[in-house]
């Protein structure tokens, strides 16, 4: 029997929203079609998105830092044909085939002082890997996490999720504790106490694109090893180059003892997850023959997820996208710091690489203070929403609001862009800083329209 993929789509162009609607989650096109984001793609090439009439959409999100390499590289295409057209014995689960153990390799290359890596297939799995390695390995069950923080939303990772939202409704989770980020004499009291685990962090969180304050990893390593417990830096979307460096925790002088990945690894293609681990810490979970399968998963080490991560490390190196990111982040930045220096309703550029986060708040001028407080009325985080419709709208630039109920968008672009997109970016979110520091046109009416649906699903 033939399959005919093309002929499919062909016979459901501009269906999509419709079928979503109707089997999976009804909310998704009804959300996207009130903020107008209901667009259909056609292709998808480097940092861009092309629609039906070859439209391009600049690409700040990069699927919520996925794209590291741009989408659709041809290095990473061309090794997944290559695993497909070997015909590879994939998944025996008795046997050792080499993919696996090639992409470990090159991984522990890149954290000096890890040992072993356990591969799955998102980063809440890479997550809840950590919390079982490490409440394993410590004898404790209590973990640590930091307000705010991100890192999954099965129940394990859920547990360690600050953020209220994503919380609600799913009780009762796993007995960890929240506690400030940066906050040392916190973490010191809940050490004392003699059950934690680890303290799991995300080196910047992804939720309002939050630091640390500098040395905080390397004192939280000390202060957790003088008590036993263990440092857990979660890299799912700061790791593979989003900051500068290969991974975020680089920037001190530490070595945690586990680390997560996912989202670049995959090279946009193939969902592919590691958890990195110092090797005492394995040989705690896999102590004998009998304890093999102790924690594992079916679809772990698959040959395309191995060859897309593969490639994606070659590209990464031979592309240096690492060093491109630490360079056209500091353009970014340094432009974005000239916006802020004449918009006060822009009220703090921050982050590493490109990785970054921009803050508004309260503008000076009448107008615009009377329209900013009409929105905080309805709901916090509505002003950073009309930011986003209106770069989507008038520029066709693709960003995010970086967490519910605060005002930051967040720009996670593809590690390729340079200083095209710089310019692109920075002038069309000049001029939408500017209609908004008048407090009038278009940009407040599509406001009232969202306050609207705020009361109306408040009410």
């Amino acid at each position: 029997m033939d399959f005919d993929l093309a002929g499919l789509l062909a016979a459901h162009r501009g269906a999509g929203y419709e079928l979503y609607g109707r089997y999976l989650n009804p909310q998704q096109p009804r959300m996207l079609r009130a903020i107008g984001f209901d667009k259909v793609y056609e292709r998808a090439e480097g940092a861009y998105l092309y629609d039906a009439d070859g439209n391009s959409y600049a690409d700040f999100l990069a699927g919520f830092g996925v794209f590291a390499a741009g989408r659709n590289h041809p290095v990473i295409r061309a090794a997944l044909h290559d695993a497909l057209d070997a015909q590879l014995a994939d998944w025996t689960q008795f046997d050792c085939p080499p993919l696996p153990g090639l992409l470990a390799e090159r991984l522990i290359a890149k954290a000096p002082g890890l040992d072993r890596v356990f591969f799955c297939n998102s980063g809440t799995e890479a997550v809840e890997s950590a919390l079982k390695f490490a409440r394993h390995a410590t004898g404790r069950g209590r973990i640590l996490y930091c307000d705010h923080a991100f890192h999954g939303l099965t129940t394990g990772s859920l547990s360690v999720n600050g953020s209220d939202e994503f919380r609600r409704g799913f009780g009762p989770l796993l007995h960890d504790t929240v506690i400030p980020l940066g906050d040392l004499d916190a973490l010191a009291a809940e050490l004392r106490k003699g059950d934690v685990a680890a303290l799991i962090i995300e080196p910047i969180q992804g939720k309002g694109v939050h630091m640390p304050p500098p040395g905080f990893l390397a004192s939280a390593s000390a202060l957790l090893h003088s008590r036993g417990a263990l440092l857990i830096c979660d890299e799912v979307q700061t790791g593979l180059g989003r900051t500068g460096k290969f991974f975020a925790y680089q920037y001190e002088d530490v070595v945690p003892d586990i680390v997560t990945v996912a989202k670049a690894l995959s090279g946009g293609f193939v969902p592919v997850a590691a958890m990195l681990a110092k090797g005492w810490i394995f040989e705690k979970v896999y102590s004998s023959i009998d304890r093999v399968m102790v924690h594992s998963t079916t679809f772990k080490g698959g040959a395309l997820a191995m060859a897309a991560g593969l490639a994606t490390l070659a590209v990464l190196e031979s592309d240096r996208l690492v060093e491109n990111a630490a360079r056209t982040g500091d353009a970014l930045r340094a432009a974005l710091d000239g916006l802020a220096a004449r918009y006060d309703i822009l009220a703090d550029v921050r982050g590493r690489g490109l990785m970054i986060g921009l803050e508004f708040g309260k503008p000076s001028s009448l107008r615009a203070r009377t329209r900013w407080n009409m929105l905080q009325r309805a709901r916090v985080g509505l002003f950073a929403q009309m930011v986003v419709v209106a770069l989507f709208q008038r520029h066709r630039i693709l960003t995010q609001v970086s967490g519910d109920h605060m005002e930051v968008i967040k720009l996670i672009p593809p590690l390729v862009v340079g200083d095209t997109e710089v310019k692109l970016f920075t002038d069309a979110f000049g001029e939408v800083l500017e209609d908004a520091s008048r407090g009038s046109g278009l940009m407040w009416e599509f406001g009232r329209t969202l306050v609207k649906q705020a009361v109306r699903v408040r009410g």
